[in-house]
């Protein structure tokens, strides 16, 4: 019998990379098993997409009942009542104290590219800043300005013009706050007139980048100098939206509100759909038929979000975040005592990372890391890694993970690590 893995193999582009060979048979909550009917801890959530878990029963009965009345109308041409109320109530949650209006799309690629447009159809300007390090998705747009060559744009040539980058400041590769500011400084001078330069980009905590958290002197130079040149901020929360930081938005740590906001993974649950959320005369920029695409806003997706705010409100999953990422962080600080190549553990809420070098170049190991991660796959614990380096194991267990999986897990991330030194 052919096994999956060669019919995946003989099926699917090779492009398509895949992290694990586990095929999914069914999931709940921070649980998966496969078609063998092996368990596995979920600290992956599908890269941050089902922060309130897998098949949480309010989305579930949610999405349940909009089946029942209608799947797809596409809003560009018979609209519903729920796509507005969510975008209501995204206006009301996003940071900064102004009129906002929403539209919604599919993907977070999809979002940045809006934000994108959107950004230069209200300022007139064509230019883009992004950070080294980011990552905005897998379109052309997505990989101009994102900050990592391989593998997102090796081999697919030229990328849009007027994209420039600047370092993230990220002091222990020794780029400090200070350096980051005088490099965009600098690109005004030798790369681009600030009068040019329609937006800067920036997770607030970097995803693929490896899980630096951006520093609010930072963010708030930057504010600073978006106001100073007429440059409008676009704060890409597709990965950490959503309690995952420990607010709804990681922009919240800062008390700083760009002027759009990107949103997408959390938002439904496991559901496709995306969100830019902006200031209301920024977002009216383009004209009527500018903006959409066929399956912007699903009404599963919108049904399914609508739920997910309600469950992270009601189950207080920011605190929870908080306190899950505490306990995690104790538990890494306890283990890097016995483990020299240990040399960060960082994030806020639960959006956690441990970064690893070898303990005797003091170079970033991705070597180490990937045992690490094999390492806790053969015991049931799914690990992704990030960084420039590889050299970053994430966390992205769902929030609602019941206290005793996620003490389980611990123990199986303590073992994994501790064996990946033997």
């Amino acid at each position: 019998m052919t096994s999956l893995t060669d019919r995946k193999n003989a099926a699917i582009s090779r492009g398509v990379g895949m992290t694990t060979q586990i095929y999914a048979d069914r999931a709940e909550n921070a649980e998966i098993w496969d078609k063998d009917g092996n368990r596995y801890i979920d600290f992956a959530a599908g890269i941050a997409v089902v922060n309130t878990g897998h098949r949480h029963p309010k989305v579930i009965a949610a999405v349940k009942a909009q089946l029942d009345r209608f799947t797809h109308t596409c809003h560009q041409v018979v609209p519903y009542e729920n796509y507005v109320h969510l975008a209501e109530r995204l206006n009301a949650l996003a940071p900064g104290d102004f009129a906002k209006k929403t539209i919604f799309v599919t993907t977070g690629a999809e979002a940045v590219e809006n934000a994108v447009k959107i950004a230069r159809a209200a300022t007139g300007r064509q230019a883009i800043i992004a950070f080294g390090g980011g990552f905005h998705g897998r379109t052309f747009m997505g990989m101009a300005l994102t900050g990592k060559v391989v593998p997102y744009k090796v081999g697919f040539g030229a990328m849009p013009a007027d994209v420039f980058h600047a370092p993230f400041p990220i002091e222990l590769h020794g780029v400090s706050v200070e350096q980051s500011l005088a490099a965009l400084k600098k690109l005004f001078v030798a790369d681009v007139d600030p009068g040019r330069v329609a937006a800067i980009i920036l997770e607030p905590v970097q995803g693929e980048g490896g899980f630096y958290p951006a520093p609010t002197v930072f963010m708030k130079a930057l504010r600073e100098i978006c106001d100073e040149h007429g440059i409008l901020l676009i704060a890409d929360e597709v990965q950490t939206g959503f309690a995952r930081t420990g607010k709804l938005f990681a922009m919240e740590h800062h008390n700083i509100a760009p002027d759009l906001l990107t949103m997408a993974k959390s938002l439904a649950g496991g559901f496709p759909l995306a969100a830019v959320t902006g200031r209301a005369e920024i977002m009216d920029a383009p004209g009527p038929g500018g903006l959409g695409g066929t399956y912007g806003g699903s009404p599963i997706g919108i049904a399914a979000a609508h739920a997910v705010l309600d469950v992270i409100e009601e189950e207080q999953l920011c605190d929870r975040a908080n306190q899950l990422g505490n306990r995690l962080k104790q538990r890494l600080a306890a283990i890097r005592e016995k483990t020299p190549e240990i040399v960060d553990i960082r994030g806020p809420g639960f959006m956690n990372a441990v970064e690893f070098n070898d303990a005797k170049t003091n170079l970033p190991s991705a070597d180490f890391a990937n045992k690490v991660r094999l390492n806790a796959l053969a015991k049931g614990l799914i690990l992704l890694t990030c960084g420039v380096h590889g050299n970053v194991v994430r966390f992205l267990a769902p929030i609602t993970i019941q206290d005793e999986v996620f003490a389980e897990a611990l123990d199986i991330l303590e073992a994994s690590i501790l064996e990946a030194r033997s």
